[in-house]
């Protein structure tokens, strides 16, 4: 584990990473170290929200401060995975009479992607963005590039009910580390974006508070982030609930066990821990756990937000702590 000064340095600068977006996005500070912590944790990161609330800016707000190459997908129902991967194109040579083909990177080649309302998209072209978010490479024409690194992908989706969306496959879903909701802002909160300065105006004049590097290193500390055999034995006994369960169709993976211990290690360090408690677990759990279980009866029937906070907290009382 890296030192207490260094922890001290680094849960430091995390912190005022949180403090300059909360000037943009207001009233949701919930929801920006969520976001941060999925980051910070090497996930993906899908938002879920009605249209106007404020999840582009979010991932715009990110990239700003965390200092990455960003490019915006704008998913529609004519995309192809060629316009998220890239094309080779045929080229003649000058020098010669024939030429040859070149590959041309499409927007995914990018530190921080945004797949914006990636469920409007169908899933062939939803199926372009397996390969990138679990391995952080493509492959095409028989050719393996390896992208950017850090890579991320943050992707916003309306809700499923809404005309013209295609519902992610699972397999999509459990690609991302979190799933978060960032809902209506409250009275004082939407009062101070009335009266205040265009957001995007606001966005445009955000200096960088990371460089590649420096983000590199607050995930590695987070990695490095103590977690004890009972913990450990925590995380596992929310998992076998789930697996055992019958309010739940399919139980959690080892991939979302893995997720789960990853964003604690990466609250803690956002507490300014250098070990996992049972509360940072409980503090991330609806957002890694709720888009990967299918609930049956009363946690299976509500909205999305509501839906995700029922199973973490059906979670919480069902497992006793070790």
């Amino acid at each position: 584990m890296s030192t207490i000064q260094e922890l001290t340095s680094h849960h430091a600068t995390a912190r005022a990473v949180l403090a300059a977006a909360g000037q943009i996005i207001l009233g949701k500070d919930a929801q920006l170290k969520l976001a941060l912590a999925c980051l910070l944790a090497r996930g993906h990161l899908l938002i879920e929200d009605l249209p106007g609330v404020g999840k582009t800016t979010l991932a715009h707000v990110l990239a700003r401060l965390l200092g990455l190459e960003f490019q915006r997908i704008q998913f529609t129902s004519d995309m192809l995975p060629a316009d998220i991967i890239g094309v080779s194109i045929y080229e003649r040579s000058r020098e010669t009479t024939g030429g040859s083909f070149r590959f041309h990177p499409g927007p995914i080649f990018s530190q921080l992607v945004l797949a914006d309302e990636v469920n409007r998209a169908t899933p062939k072209a939803q199926s372009a963005l397996l390969e990138a978010m679990e391995e952080r490479q493509v492959t095409t024409e028989g050719v393996t590039r390896p992208l950017p690194q850090p890579f991320f992908v943050i992707a916003t989706q309306n809700p499923t009910h809404q005309i013209g969306t295609f519902p992610l496959p699972e397999s999509q879903l459990d690609r991302f580390l979190m799933r978060i909701e960032l809902g209506y802002p409250d009275r004082e909160a939407e009062r101070a974006l009335l009266a205040g300065a265009d957001r995007r105006t606001l966005l445009a004049t955000l200096p960088p508070m990371l460089q590649a590097d420096e983000l590199k290193q607050l995930q590695d500390t987070a990695a490095l982030i103590h977690a004890s055999p009972a913990l450990i034995e925590y995380v596992q006994a929310l998992a076998e609930h789930t697996r055992n369960s019958s309010q739940f169709v399919n139980g959690l993976s080892p991939r979302a066990t893995l997720g789960l211990l990853s964003a604690a290690r990466a609250w803690a360090l956002l507490e300014g821990r250098p070990h996992v408690l049972p509360e940072d677990v409980q503090a991330v759990l609806p957002g890694v756990v709720a888009h990967r279980l299918q609930a049956r009866g009363e946690l299976g029937g509500s909205l999305p937000q509501a839906r995700g906070d029922a199973i973490g907290r059906h979670l919480i009382e069902a497992v006793s702590l070790p």
